[in-house]
């Protein structure tokens, strides 16, 4: 199964989703939608409790889950338990909550969404702005944010065209550029924020986007020059492109006087007016430039 797996938002709630281009369907992770539901504060157990009852009753058409790998809260890939659309309308016949109609609109407009969405591309990151917004993100984050999604892009197109397949060899090449630049890999960084399944680059300022950005557009470029064949290769680059995201760090702090590696996350700094974790010194413009380019 060809999978893609986003986050999607109900009201503030992250639910984690992976569309099956071959069946042309979305699978929803069952805890994700279990915790929405009921507010539980141990959406696991409550679903496994949940689970053994509907089997005992007979109940196939919602317990016979797909167990897909999504990221869990260490950011690595676990089983999940996922349904289809259906299934998660049967789940919620099972589950009283208030929330019950809310969210079987919720999944119609899902459902709705991508259908436009494979229809123009654009509606997606249409879709990602709205989720940013409501959220509480400033629109100069928010436009930062988008930048990196498609520097991004082009940067695993670019693994993909080197020969990297594996999701493993994903995650471990995205550590390298990470430690190169900031001295921690993603679960450390991930740590050093207080973060659990939330996603990292959501949770960074603006200068760490910037600083990652500018991380992966090297990787990028010098892989366009080099024509890496394979991960070893790869790896090497990846490193050179976190090298040169250092030196840029390295020099903005050096006109700071402090560490522009933050602990602050999303929560810290989702109002327009406390976006920055510092002010910018006037000579500090030149920098912030070249970081952008």
């Amino acid at each position: 199964m060809a999978q893609e797996e986003v986050i999607r938002l109900f009201d503030s709630a992250q639910i984690r989703v992976v569309w099956d281009s071959d069946a042309e369907k979305y699978y929803f992770s069952v805890v994700d939608v279990i915790q929405v539901l009921t507010d539980s504060e141990n959406p696991q157990t409550y679903w496994r409790v949940l689970k053994k009852r509907l089997k005992d009753e007979g109940n196939e058409t919602v317990t016979n889950c797909n167990a897909l790998k999504l990221t869990a809260a260490d950011g690595k890939k676990r089983l999940t338990d996922v349904a289809d659309t259906e299934q998660v309308l049967r789940l919620i016949q099972s589950v009283p909550s208030k929330k019950a109609e809310p969210f079987k609109l919720w999944l119609a407009h899902v459902g709705q969404e991508r259908l436009n969405q494979l229809q123009d591309p654009e509606r997606s990151i249409e879709q990602a702005i709205q989720d940013y917004r409501r959220l509480g993100y400033s629109e100069n984050w928010i436009n930062q944010r988008i930048k990196t999604i498609e520097i991004r892009k082009g940067l695993t197109d670019e693994w993909k065209r080197s020969g990297v397949e594996s999701e493993t060899q994903y995650a471990s090449l995205t550590d390298i550029m990470y430690r190169a630049w900031s001295g921690m890999n993603t679960r450390e960084y991930k740590e050093f924020k207080g973060l659990r399944k939330e996603s990292l680059r959501d949770n960074m300022t603006n200068v760490e986007l910037m600083l990652n950005g500018l991380a992966e557009a090297a990787a990028t470029e010098i892989s366009h020059e080099r024509n890496p064949l394979g991960y070893s290769e790869t790896a090497s680059i990846a490193q050179e492109g976190g090298e040169v995201a250092d030196v840029a760090r390295q020099n903005l702090e050096k006109r700071l006087g402090r560490s522009v590696i933050s602990s602050r996350r999303a929560v810290h700094f989702t109002s327009p007016q406390d976006e920055l974790p510092l002010p910018k010194p006037k000579d500090e413009t030149d920098d912030l430039t070249s970081i952008n380019e």
